[in-house]
């Protein structure tokens, strides 16, 4: 069992600008490919072994989070395409549906990478799922896109989606290339978005 994590004090051991130059450089590599996916990160050389102790690190700061909120669930730990994945599950009668809305979960990921990297000094890219939110958020996406590529086919025009996150743009990508259309990532950043033209 790896060390207890305190989840407010242990956030603040690494000084802002260490984080916001860790965030930044990931900012930076996401803006710059359009492709990126979830297996990027094998690309970077992370090991099972450093995913693992990523996991475990992420597993303790996350259970002491859903004690101190008095919430139910269970934590698995697991290693996908190169990132840590993290699930959190209930029963149907849980409360952890209080924060399993798919916006608290992605502030609750962010928080938690931020844990990892306290403790490990690296970046981190583990993935965080409660109660199937990772799921709603793919269906959410795909309603999304499916509207678009109606439009573009009824119109013929190229149509901008709202920015996204390198994992919900590959998402889209792959809708939209299954839909028979041309799909491009514009802007830098935060702005990075995709364009969905005709074939």
């Amino acid at each position: 069992m790896t060390e207890e994590l305190n989840p407010t004090e242990d956030i603040v051991t690494e000084s802002a600008s260490q984080e916001a130059s860790a965030i930044g450089e990931n900012t930076e590599a996401e803006s710059n490919d359009p492709e990126s996916t979830e297996a990027d990160a094998t690309e970077g050389g992370q090991g099972s072994k450093n995913l693992d102790e990523e996991g475990d690190i992420a597993a303790d700061y996350l259970e002491e989070l859903l004690d101190i909120f008095d919430l139910d669930g269970d934590i698995n730990i697991d290693v996908r395409q190169g990132r840590a994945y993290l699930e959190i599950t209930a029963n149907e009668d849980s409360n952890l549906r209080l924060i399993s809305e798919p916006d608290t979960v992605e502030a609750l990921q962010e928080l938690t990478r931020l844990a990892v990297q306290a403790k490990t000094t690296n970046f981190s890219r583990l993935i965080l799922d409660i109660g199937g939110s990772r799921q709603a958020k793919i269906d959410a996406i795909t309603r999304t896109v499916n509207r678009i590529i109606e439009k573009v086919k009824e119109s013929g025009v190229p149509s901008p989606m709202k920015p996204m996150s390198s994992y919900e743009r590959k998402i889209a990508h792959d809708i939209i290339s299954e839909a028979g259309l041309v799909s491009e990532s514009e802007g830098e950043g935060k702005d990075r978005h995709i364009v969905v033209k005709p074939a």
